[in-house]
């Protein structure tokens, strides 16, 4: 079923909000790509090869769980204006906090490492 013939249309300024934090997630998720991508090609020296690859894979991976995350999350937030319910609840948010916590370690490892 089409989202849009589900229940009735909310307030278009939630809806607008809701697209708002959605591009929001694209943002960031374009933030990781980009830092992925610029560790990998623009870093040589980082780290060993292994290493500096791993960890631009593990970015860019990110990145994309970021975006699948964003999307899911607006289609939810979507549905639940859309039939009048409260709006769910996620545990995602700490489970992404926890992820970036370990990358920033490990960076931060690797930057301790190198220098």
């Amino acid at each position: 079923m089409k989202i849009s013939r589900l229940g009735e249309a909310p307030d278009y300024r939630f809806s607008l909000a809701n697209e708002r934090t959605f591009l929001a997630w694209i943002r960031t998720a374009l933030g990781f790509l980009a830092a992925g991508v610029g560790l990998d090609q623009l870093a040589p020296d980082f780290a060993t090869p292994v290493i500096r690859e791993l960890l631009a894979l593990l970015l860019c991976l990110f990145a994309g769980g970021l975006a699948i995350y964003g999307y899911l999350r607006w289609l939810s937030n979507e549905k639940a204006m859309r039939l009048k319910e409260d709006l769910p609840y996620t545990h995602s948010l700490l489970i992404i906090s926890v992820i970036l916590t370990i990358v920033a370690v490990i960076v931060m490892a690797l930057v301790l490492y190198a220098g």
